[in-house]
């Protein structure tokens, strides 16, 4: 099984597309949650306004790998 938010696609700057997607919702939340302004999002086809009022999740740690 492969993971989602992995690109298959050769160009590097298709590869860095999940991440920062992922890094953009993260920032989206934030700004949500300091706002007080509830998110607008697409769930099982449907539009959706949800609140945020949950801390933000750790983010895990990152790794040299050297």
């Amino acid at each position: 099984m492969t993971d989602p938010m992995v690109s298959t696609l050769p160009d590097a700057d298709m590869q860095a597309a999940p991440q920062a997607l992922l890094r953009a919702a993260q920032r989206a939340r934030e700004i949500a949650r300091q706002t007080n302004t509830r998110l607008v999002l697409v769930r099982a086809g449907e539009l959706v306004e949800e609140a945020v009022t949950d801390p933000p999740p750790a983010a895990p740690e990152k790794r040299n790998a050297t």
